[in-house]
């Protein structure tokens, strides 16, 4: 499946129209000032730039909605692409004690225990020192299992979530943000804010990188695949996932996340 399926808005280089450089499914609550900042998780430029839509208008950083439609990027100097690595990821539930950690978070609702990192990844986050963010630490495992890297969700936006099509951007006020339409109601939203009174809430770093990960995912040229994640019994998963996209990464996360738990 193509994340570029869907898109209402359009990226081009000025002095490139003919070629799409990545694009957008627009929801609720994006601003002008929020597309800015995606434009510059997927580009990186060495001087000032400027948005123009389809009618030569320049695009203010504002907080005016965002509208879909073509949007052309002018610069006065160089403009690359943001070759920030995407980890591949598909749907994963956890089970078992860390459920119960991260359920201390809130005594709302019972949910699906979301890594906002993902565990399959800890030697990324090791390599990275991301632990460096964790001020509270877990009773067993490593800081990657610290309630300050994980959210109670509901499994419809579990699922969402773990692939990217959902996140959080800690920059807008915990602004949520939906990258492939909003079935959930929650484009535009913000965290409730007995959750950011509470110490165990996700630490802004980790949020911020999902976010990240999210926008790249979604909006740099045709998008990152998206992988099927509903194997009907009887089905070759294994050869599903070998004949697929990203294979080789995909198996990897897909052994590592199903047999975490096995002991």
């Amino acid at each position: 499946m193509s994340r570029s399926l869907g898109r209402d808005v359009h990226i081009y280089d000025t002095n490139d129209p003919a070629t799409v450089l990545g694009g957008l499914i627009l929801s609720n609550g994006i601003t002008n000032a929020n597309f800015y900042s995606m434009v510059e998780i997927i580009f990186i430029f060495d001087s000032d730039y400027f948005l123009r839509d389809a009618n030569g208008i320049i695009v203010q950083r504002d907080n005016h909605p965002f509208h879909p439609g073509n949007y052309y990027i002018l610069t006065n100097g160089s403009m690359t692409i943001n070759n920030e690595p995407w980890l591949v990821r598909a749907i994963s539930v956890t089970t078992g004690p860390v459920l119960h950690h991260f359920a201390m978070m809130s005594a709302r609702e019972i949910g699906n225990a979301a890594h906002i990192f993902p565990l399959a990844y800890e030697g990324h986050w090791m390599e990275h020192n991301y632990s460096h963010w964790i001020t509270i630490q877990p009773s067993t495992g490593g800081p990657i299992n610290s309630v300050q890297n994980g959210m109670l969700l509901t499994a419809d936006a579990h699922a969402l979530f773990d692939s990217y099509k959902v996140s959080i951007n800690p920059d807008d006020n915990y602004k949520i943000v939906c990258f492939d339409g909003d079935g959930l109601g929650v484009g535009g939203r913000h965290l409730d804010q007995q959750l950011l009174r509470d110490d165990r809430r996700p630490v802004d770093q980790v949020l911020r990188w999902h976010f990240r990960q999210a926008v790249l995912a979604n909006m740099k040229g045709a998008g990152e695949p998206v992988f099927e994640n509903d194997f009907p019994p009887g089905s070759d998963m294994i050869g599903e996932i070998l004949d697929g996209p990203k294979a080789a990464e995909r198996m990897e996360f897909e052994l590592f996340t199903r047999l975490a738990g096995v002991t």
